[in-house]
Order: structure tokens, then C-alpha cells, then sequence
């Protein structure tokens, strides 16, 4: 039974606002791709854009543009290896998702894999076509379709970020494999 429950679309950009390592997935004529991103990030609000880089020598890059849509799951500190390891071989040889025993289901509106088990997250997107940015800075601009979100850590459009969901505290890249956790949170006072 799954723990996730929609995000309005209103709050999607908060799932990417802090910077996570997220998990692209793509899928097109039978083909299907996962690989690891440290840079993305929410550029508008109403609809949800999102800037995400994307090499574009990359096969997730030629599946993309081959069906127009891609996933962004966002997963959590539990996934941390096999994170480090989809970002570590092309899928242009080897079906990851088999190689590395990755369950996923077809998202409703793209049909794009898209991961819930260790994930915290994720969204449906839309690529929208940025010719001259895409070829000189690999950056890909896209719309968020829709978005869901594990309620232990995503609930009522904010994180919550607790001793007792830390399987799904979200990666940040550091390099060379190794990552920092999201793993303890400050409210600020009002001024």
C-alpha cells in the first residue's frame, strides 16, 4: 500500500526548493532510463517550472526529448547507494532499472517510471523546449504535471523532518559518493 498522497501542484516547487539529489527517469519505444542529478531547482510557482541539468550526451537526455516528459523522484537517505549507482553507468548498455532491481510504476499522465520505495517524492514533468539553453548549458526547463509526496515526510504542502522518517531524510551530493542528509530543521522566529 503506498504511503504517498498528491502535493498540489502550488507547493511542488518545495519538493526540489532545498536542493536534493534527485533520481531522473525517462521512458520512451520500449526503453526506459534512470540516472542521478545534484543540480535542479524550482523556477516558478504557478504552473511549477523546474531548471534541472541534464548532459546532453546523456541517453536519459535523448529519451526526453524523444517523448517530451520526464520523472523526478527525490529519494531518500536509504537510497543512497543505489543513488551513487545509477549516476555511475550509462543506461545506454544496461537496463538499470533490471540491473539494479528498481521497482517502479508508470506515472498517470506521462508514463514515466517513477519510484516510491526509499523515495521521499515525486514528480511528472513536461519538457519545454529551450533549444539554446539545453545545447550550451545542458539545462533543461520543464512543467510539473503533477506531484505526490510520502506523507511521513511530506504532508500539508511542508517537510517534516524527524528522528523517525530518517530513511527518507533527502540526499545532497558532497561528491565522490558521498552525500549529506536534510536531517534536523530550524523554525525560525517571526521578526
Amino acid at each position: 500500500m503506498s504511503r504517498f498522497q498528491n502535493v498540489r501542484l502550488e507547493h511542488a516547487s518545495r519538493l526540489i526548493n532545498h536542493g536534493p539529489t534527485v533520481l531522473v527517469t525517462s521512458a520512451h519505444g520500449g526503453h526506459r532510463n534512470i540516472m542521478a542529478a545534484a543540480w535542479s531547482m524550482p523556477v516558478e510557482f504557478t504552473p511549477p517550472r523546474l531548471a534541472i541539468v541534464i548532459d546532453k550526451r546523456t541517453f536519459t537526455r535523448e529519451l526526453i526529448h524523444a517523448s517530451g516528459y520526464f520523472g523526478v523522484c527525490i529519494p531518500g537517505a536509504a537510497l543512497a547507494d543505489l543513488t551513487y549507482a545509477v549516476g555511475s553507468v550509462s543506461g545506454r548498455e544496461i537496463d538499470k532499472f533490471a540491473r539494479f532491481g528498481i521497482a517502479s510504476q508508470a506515472g498517470s499522465l506521462t508514463g514515466v517510471p517513477l519510484l516510491e520505495h526509499g523515495c521521499a517524492a515525486w514528480m511528472e514533468c513536461r519538457l519545454i523546449p529551450e533549444p539554446h539553453t539545453e545545447q550550451a548549458y545542458d539545462t533543461c526547463f520543464a512543467e510539473v504535471l503533477s506531484a505526490a509526496a510520502d506523507a511521513r515526510i511530506f504532508d500539508n504542502g511542508r517537510w517534516s523532518v524527524r528522528e523517525d522518517n530518517a530513511e527518507l531524510h533527502t540526499l545532497h551530493h558532497l561528491g565522490a559518493g558521498r552525500f549529506a542528509t536534510a536531517s534536523k530543521t530550524t523554525h525560525a522566529r517571526p521578526a
